[in-house]
């Protein structure tokens, strides 16, 4: 197909990059709101991991289905669906009554969460076929932009005392007044379903690959998000706010880095851009690990941010453009695949640290880097 205008496209790119900041601002207020939740309910550790779990758990159980429904219905049509439940379920979240319910809104908002994930990945890489340029790091960028903002902002509006639940009201009705009038300028028409059985099937070799790099990536990413801060003060000797500042480092530079990533994406071939992404990331870990500099760890934090933050957006392109599938069939093969890195490196880390110690456990982001640099020659 010859690329289309890029005048026509342009609503559908504005609104895709709007969509994106929206969902990442849920998923930073969310983050910002955990120990909110931990209060409202009188949570202990375990409770808390089970409620975190059931957003995981109905992600990934979404995952499995999402592909064929965006593939039938479209973006345009699935997006505004998921933006209804994701809204019930952000506003209410600190408003029910007991903790079966948290577990069940829980459950919901993950499923809700990986439909729209996937409808706005599918039509950001549909826009950047028919346009002929890179644009899907830049719109992964937006949703980094997003995530600092939400986090950012309830941060801001808990120090204001501004109740919790009234925070999360608030922005359930801007992101799902956002989602559905951005909707409306998506596509109106994706590539049709492939015909065939419409059972759940293994994904092919192929998208088996890339959803096992996405893996490591998110394994490498989940090391930093779950466990940097706690490194910084248990293995540097460093207060609470240094290790924010490396945590806000690694943020800042990814998000720095996929607004940067088009450019390069244009440049280079995927697989030696993975390569190179992958291997920056484990040279800038081990120089933290070895150096045990809390000015090297900051500065590692952010290389380390610039190092993954393209990791995402190449396979998940790469995915969604394999022959015989349709491009949400493809992306959310590959991210069904990337959860599991994703849920499965902070217990990894917190396994290791136990037994040994949490410098060490740490190298887990090491070894992940260079097991997806490794791999990323595949993609040729």
């Amino acid at each position: 197909m010859s690329p289309a205008p890029a005048r026509a496209l342009r609503p559908a790119r504005f609104a895709v990059r709007s969509l994106f900041f929206a969902f990442g601002t849920v998923t930073g207020a969310w983050g910002a709101h955990v120990p909110s939740a931990k209060a409202r309910y009188g949570l202990d550790e375990a409770q808390l991991s089970l409620a975190l779990l059931a957003a995981a758990v109905g992600a990934v159980g979404a995952l499995l289905v999402a592909g064929r429904v965006i593939g039938e219905h479209g973006p345009r049509r699935v997006v505004p669906v998921a933006a209804v439940v994701i809204a019930a379920a952000l506003g209410t979240l600190l408003l029910h009554g007991g903790f079966a319910a948290l577990v069940a809104t829980m459950l919901v908002f993950g499923a809700a969460g990986a439909f729209y994930d996937v409808s706005i990945n599918a039509e950001g890489t549909l826009l950047e076929e028919r346009s002929g340029f890179k644009v899907v790091s830049g719109f992964h960028g937006m949703w980094s932009l997003g995530a600092m903002t939400g986090a950012g902002g309830c941060s801001a509006l808990l120090a204001a005392g501004v109740p919790a639940a009234w925070q999360l009201g608030a922005l359930a009705i801007v992101v799902l007044a956002l989602s559905l009038v951005a909707a409306r300028s998506l596509l109106p028409d994706h590539p049709p379903v492939p015909d065939g059985p419409r059972r759940w099937r293994l994904p092919p070799p192929r998208l088996l690959l890339l959803g096992t790099l996405a893996a490591l990536g998110l394994l490498a990413e989940g090391v930093i998000y779950d466990w940097s801060v706690l490194w910084f003060t248990d293995s540097l000797g460093q207060t609470q706010a240094v290790g924010g500042l490396g945590y806000a480092a690694f943020a800042a530079a990814m998000a720095a880095s996929r607004f940067g990533g088009d450019a390069l994406r244009s440049r280079f071939h995927a697989a030696t851009l993975l390569a190179a992404s992958a291997g920056l990331a484990a040279l800038a870990m081990s120089a933290a690990l070895l150096l045990h500099h809390p000015v090297v760890g900051i500065a590692s934090m952010a290389l380390v941010g610039a190092g993954l933050a393209n990791v995402v957006p190449i396979l998940f392109v790469a995915g969604g453009r394999q022959p015989g599938v349709t491009p949400a069939d493809g992306i959310a093969a590959v991210s069904s695949l990337g959860y599991v890195g994703l849920l499965a490196g902070p217990p990894l880390v917190g396994a290791i640290a136990h037994a040994s110690s949490l410098n060490l456990a740490m190298a887990t982001l090491v070894a992940a880097a260079l097991a997806l640099g490794a791999g990323a020659r595949l993609l040729r």
